[in-house]
């Protein structure tokens, strides 16, 4: 059985989000970040990323991580390509073009786009409001109107980013895009954007992953 590991306020939410859209069995071990803990050595801390228990797994101490029988994959984006490609269906590419496009898709959202929208979701929401920054967020939604404008002219076709239907390249952009959501009105311009994460985050499988985040201690 596959085995996913890491909580879900972390990247490993975009893993079980597809899992849960290609109906597969997977054992979810929810393993918490470090930083998070006031004495992650305490004896009796949840697992988490310096535990020896995981570093077995992960020698990184970063989530999330997977492991499907023999093979051992970390890095969120790199899960989900493997997961598409072995599991998915029609998530996963028919070709190796619809293979390419996902991985640029994916890239893109890695580089382009999720170095600013975190900017945006610490400091509109994360941090405590004493410790937000809102210069930083400021110039966050200034360097992502390009993209937002990009991705807005490339859902405008069919609504999705590649062959016409939801794809592992919706689930991974969209997890990105959801970061930069506190901000609205980076999108006032962008309806296509707003239609495609509105309807992303209307699918069951996101909901499920979504409920089961909402019952993680924060």
């Amino acid at each position: 059985m596959l085995t996913i590991y890491g909580c879900l306020r972390s990247r490993a939410s975009r893993n079980v989000w597809l899992a849960h859209e290609a109906g597969l069995e997977f054992r979810h071990v929810p393993v918490v970040q470090a930083y998070r803990l006031a004495n992650p050595d305490a004896p009796d801390a949840p697992l988490h990323t310096r535990s020896p228990e995981f570093l077995s797994v992960n020698p990184n101490g970063q989530i999330p991580s997977l492991v499907d029988g023999d093979l051992v994959l970390h890095e969120s984006l790199a899960i989900n390509l493997y997961l598409a490609r072995a599991h998915g269906g029609t998530l996963g590419p028919a070709d190796a073009a619809e293979d390419g496009l996902m991985g640029m898709w994916s890239f893109w959202a890695a580089t382009g786009f999720e170095p600013h929208s975190i900017e945006i979701l610490y400091n509109r929401v994360g941090k405590p409001p004493a410790e937000r920054d809102a210069a930083k967020a400021e110039a966050a939604i200034a360097a992502l109107r390009q993209p937002v404008a990009v991705l807005n002219q490339a859902l405008a076709a069919t609504g999705y980013l590649v062959g016409g239907r939801f794809t592992v390249a919706d689930i991974n952009v969209a997890e990105v895009v959801r970061y930069a959501l506190p901000a609205p009105e980076l999108f006032t311009e962008a309806p296509h954007v707003l239609a495609w994460i509105t309807a992303s985050h209307a699918r069951p499988a996101f909901r499920q992953m979504m409920a089961d985040r909402d019952k993680e201690a924060a």
